[in-house]
């Protein structure tokens, strides 16, 4: 047992050392994640109980939140990864100070850091995995030990559904182009070299671990830690994005339980949501909770110091005699910005008294995919405007009439769609994708900058192909350096 341990322990120093990832000690493993670690330490710390097992979690946690320094204060920079790039790509936001290589999809092997943040996930989780694996279930407490793992493989299948939608061929089943999986923390000599999957292998492999997050995950739990609600939501997310007609089936199934579990329920007000709500409102599946004193959003939405994102000229015009647009847009009188804008617009969707809480899953979002489910699996296009409908009129929205008008398939999922991007602006890629689920062509008309569906992924780092030869080939279209 002593030498079982000493090895774990060695295990979890070299991933810790790879990862820079922050075990900080706490005083109960039920704290919540307003109480990160304040240092950046190397330690030594083992997965030997319950309580060293949540630490370890917390971790994983951490980089889901994409934890780090902005503006010389430890912050949660969930916005810089899952809110304005995927918005740049669909059109929606820009960068303030002149067009970007992301704005125009003209995309490099050196420009893409969204590879090493869905890693740092993976082998946070995995680490957590391989340590309470090893652990006896006698240092747990009831069902702790299978829960904590259902939060660490839901944060895994997080990572890899967020890597095969960003850098792998997701749209197309019959693809070799898929995730490179990795299923155990990245060490030294433990066979790290690898090819990626196929993409109907890496579908599987990712609902594989949902499934075990949806049976065996907390029924409740703070808005900031996974639940079944969440894993329940990842799946309709992963369902959608596979797109079969079962899997249509199967995500109006688990919409509807969600839907229907008490804890659960759409806000009155989406302003309020926002601006003076935020992760406590029942409409939050689950957010990621900020530091007390962090202007990561602020600096991210409006000119702080140094760099700035804007809402873009075609997100005006969306808006246009949209309730919304009162309090989402704010004109930017900064002199910085108006050097290099007319008109320029912040976004003030979440300017509020909780402007630093973000958004992995919302309710209105299951509402929305159940009714583009409906739609695709050639169900009634009635029921799916009905709660369009519904959504919208949440967000102020009074007149229907485009809704109302749409009578052919095409027309009413082009009408989900310009919801999604309303509502989802910036927030988790639910604007980017909702685009790239319509007709190719229509995909091109609303923007020009994607010429060809090689444009809808970016391509692998070029280091990947120096560290791990054994990937494979780079995306179709990019070159490898």
């Amino acid at each position: 047992m002593k030498k079982k341990r000493k090895t774990m322990k060695l295990h979890t120093l070299l991933y810790t050392l790879v990862l820079g990832l922050v075990f900080g000690s706490f005083s109960s493993c039920e704290k919540d994640l307003n109480a990160l670690p304040s240092q950046a330490v190397v330690d030594e710390t083992v997965v030997v109980d319950q309580n060293s097992a949540q630490i370890a979690l917390n971790g994983a946690y951490y980089r889901l939140a994409n934890t780090g320094l902005n503006l010389s204060v430890q912050s949660t920079r969930w916005s810089n990864v899952n809110e304005v790039i995927p918005a740049m790509m669909a059109g929606w936001m820009s960068y303030g100070f002149g067009a970007t290589t992301t704005d125009t999809h003209d995309y490099t092997p050196a420009s893409t850091g969204d590879w090493s943040y869905a890693y740092f996930i993976l082998n946070a989780a995995n680490g957590t995995i391989a340590g309470v694996e090893a652990v006896a279930d006698s240092k747990f407490t009831g069902n702790r030990k299978t829960e904590i793992l259902a939060e660490a493989r839901f944060l895994r299948a997080y990572a890899h559904f967020h890597l095969l939608s960003y850098f792998g061929e997701w749209f197309d089943l019959n693809s070799i182009h898929g995730v490179l999986l990795r299923d155990k923390p990245l060490i030294f000599g433990n066979g790290n070299n690898q090819p990626r999957s196929t993409v109907k292998d890496s579908y599987a492999y990712i609902l594989q671990d949902i499934d075990y997050a949806i049976t065996h995950a907390k029924e409740n739990n703070p808005a900031h830690y996974v639940n079944k609600a969440a894993a329940q939501a990842l799946k309709i997310r992963v369902l959608m994005s596979r797109g079969q007609q079962s899997d249509y089936t199967a995500l109006i199934t688990l919409a509807d339980e969600i839907i229907a579990n008490p804890n659960y329920a759409l806000e009155t007000s989406l302003k309020d949501l926002f601006q003076s709500k935020g992760l406590t409102s029942k409409e939050v599946i689950l957010g990621i909770t900020p530091y007390p004193t962090q202007r990561s959003r602020n600096a991210t939405y409006e000119y702080i110091q140094s760099s700035v994102y804007i809402a873009s000229p075609a997100f005006k015009t969306l808006l246009a005699n949209d309730p919304r647009a009162s309090w989402m847009l704010t004109p930017s009188t900064h002199p910085t910005v108006l050097i290099y804008n007319t008109d320029p617009q912040y976004l003030t969707k979440y300017k509020g008294t909780h402007y630093e809480d973000a958004y992995v899953f919302r309710l209105t979002e299951v509402h929305l995919l159940k009714a583009e489910a409906i739609v695709r699996s050639g169900g009634s296009l009635n029921t799916a405007k009905t709660i369009l409908k519904n959504i919208m009129g949440h967000a102020g929205v009074t007149d229907f009439s485009a809704v109302d008008n749409a009578t052919t398939t095409d027309q009413v999922l082009y009408q989900i769609y310009l919801e999604f991007s309303r509502n989802f602006v910036s927030e988790n890629g639910v604007d980017w994708f909702a685009l790239l689920r319509l007709p190719y062509e229509t995909v091109k008309t609303l923007r020009p900058t994607i010429t060809t569906k090689t444009k809808y992924i970016f391509p692998i780092p070029a280091t990947e192909f120096q560290t791990n030869p054994s990937i494979g080939d780079q995306n179709p279209g990019y070159p490898k350096e």
